[in-house]
């Protein structure tokens, strides 16, 4: 690729190392995906994936046959490791949408987009967790960018392989969305032309015959492993259900024009003012303007028609904005939109003042990384606004993205402090080893979310409880560990005075209940509360 250096990629990387070796994995998506795939393996069922016990056929298998992998070939499960199945395609994303606006733009406007892509906050938080959605958005790109090459005739004779398969390897990373975006895209964008006859030179029989001989394949492997039953729910109940009235994420048709804001923040007003702008001054002369006006405006409008709605399911949307962006910036005179970048820059310049001011109300394990993040923050940001102020917007824009990703950088020191306030690992291997001296047989938790999905840390499966009259019960029963979460035990007065007359160890906001062979129980009797364990 002409004037694109790999150096720029690295250093994306490279500023946000330190989160992906340090953090744990989140009990809510993270830890359940893990759950799933250790039942996948000690079950020998690659095709339909349980929770549980319960079928999961949210999702396709894709993704989970790379966490397997990992598993397969490491023994346990390794954060960078799986972390590099989000990262790697957000850096081929941008790699991608470079490459495509190559011939129309500068390095450096180029790695001004990639850059403000990189910070959206969707957008690094997706290349940041252990989701599918990365990869989906890199295969439907790929597919675009396939298409957009035929149709201005550079695409190569395996470009008509590569469109369909891309398109499937999109279905097979997340679901329907896979789909929905690049063939809708394709064929209103052929419409506004005035070309739709030619649909069929992209998208034919040969074209069709690949994608649906590949799903063929993937739907016949479902129904010997799950049976009707599973491809059923696949089928229909995952997408015809979801798409008209969703059992799961249900929101109102207006539901994104709200997340966008936040969703591509800090650049949303600078992405949504350009485009106005442009549409005004009648600025989109191009195909490849239009194309990537197209993208946003059709998926934006379907996937607002449908019933499931998730701020990251306009993820693949993300790179056009952008990029569309730094096509239109160069027709737009500077002072123009100047404001949408000096907002965003304000706003941070604050933000580190507000945060040393109340951090003392929150309580969570203090850092010197935290602190020398905001420093970060405050610094660049205070930078890019002097850098405003000198009428140079390329520069200031740069300086804030940078600012964003040093903070991410250095803050990511913090995290092994932060982790038991995040995640379940430190909590449930604590519990495994005071179960080993105490020789206690037996987990349980208290309603919390994932709790279910310990199994992958204590290596069977922990017992909910739904009620405090369990709760207390299960306890006198004796040899068992009670995971609680703070929250739970703040609000009720019963659970915090049980919790008097009993013996536990504190990990982050959990609370680890358990009887003590080698320590005498705390009791009440004598008005003293009892001597617990604090482990931060």
């Amino acid at each position: 690729m002409k004037n694109i250096k790999p150096y720029p990629y690295f250093l994306l990387f490279a500023l946000v190392l330190p989160v992906l070796l340090f953090r744990d994995f989140t009990p809510n998506n993270e830890l359940k995906y893990l759950s799933i795939a250790d039942e996948a393996l000690r079950e020998g069922h690659f095709f339909t994936f349980y929770n549980q016990g319960e079928v999961y056929a949210d999702k396709p298998p894709l993704y989970f046959w790379f966490i397997i992998l990992c598993k397969w070939i490491f023994g346990e499960y390794h954060m960078l490791v799986l972390s590099l199945f989000s990262i790697i395609p957000a850096l081929v994303s941008i790699h991608v949408m470079n490459k495509w606006v190559e011939e129309d733009t500068t390095p450096r406007s180029r790695w001004n987009a990639s850059l403000m892509l990189y910070t959206s906050a969707f957008f690094i938080g997706s290349g940041l967790v252990l989701r599918m959605d990365m990869l989906m958005c890199m295969f439907i790109l790929l597919a675009l960018y396939t298409f957009y090459k035929q149709y201005s005739g550079k695409g190569r004779p395996i470009d008509r392989f590569l469109l369909p398969i891309y398109i499937f390897l999109a279905i097979f990373s997340k679901g329907p969305v896979g789909f929905i975006v690049p063939v809708v895209s394709i064929t209103v964008f052929l419409i506004v032309k005035k070309e739709i006859r030619q649909f069929g030179r992209y998208l034919g029989w040969s074209a069709w015959g690949i994608l649906l001989g590949l799903c063929a394949i993937w739907f016949g492997c479902v129904y010997i492993e799950g049976g009707n039953a599973y491809l059923n729910n696949l089928l229909f109940n995952q997408t015809v259900n979801r798409a008209i009235d969703s059992f799961h994420h249900k929101e109102a048709f207006w539901y994104y024009g709200i997340t966008i804001w936040y969703s591509i923040a800090p650049w949303s007003l600078l992405y949504i003012a350009t485009i106005i702008i442009a549409l005004r001054k009648k600025l989109l002369t191009t195909d490849k303007e239009k194309f990537f006006l197209t993208v946003i405006v059709s998926s934006f409008v379907l996937l607002s028609m449908f019933s499931a709605k998730l701020d990251i399911y306009m993820l693949p949307l993300f790179p056009f904005f952008t990029y569309l962006t730094v096509l239109l910036l160069p027709k737009i005179k500077e002072k123009r939109i100047a404001f949408a970048v000096y907002i965003p820059v304000v706003a941070f310049m604050i933000a580190p003042v507000v945060a040393l001011a109340i951090h003392n109300k929150f309580e969570y394990p203090h850092s010197i990384f935290i602190f020398m993040a905001i420093g970060v923050l405050f610094v660049f940001s205070l930078f890019a606004f002097s850098l405003l102020v000198k009428k140079k917007l390329y520069q200031a824009i740069n300086t804030a993205a940078l600012g964003i990703l040093g903070t991410l950088f250095v803050g990511g020191f913090a995290l092994p402090r932060l982790n038991s306030n995040i995640g379940l690992s430190e909590m449930a291997e604590k519990a495994h080893e005071i179960c080993e001296e105490e020789d206690i047989d037996h987990y349980y938790y208290y309603r919390f979310r994932s709790g279910e999905n310990m199994d992958v840390y204590l290596h069977e499966d922990p017992i909910k409880i739904s009620d405090e009259d369990s709760l207390f019960k299960v306890y006198e029963q004796g040899d068992c560990m009670i995971f609680l979460k703070e929250r739970d035990v703040s609000r009720s007065k019963t659970i915090m005075t049980w919790l008097q007359t009993v013996h536990y160890e504190k990990i982050g906001i959990f609370y680890l209940v358990h009887p003590s062979q080698g320590e005498q129980l705390a009791t009440t009797l004598a008005g003293e509360p009892n001597v617990a364990t604090v482990s931060q």
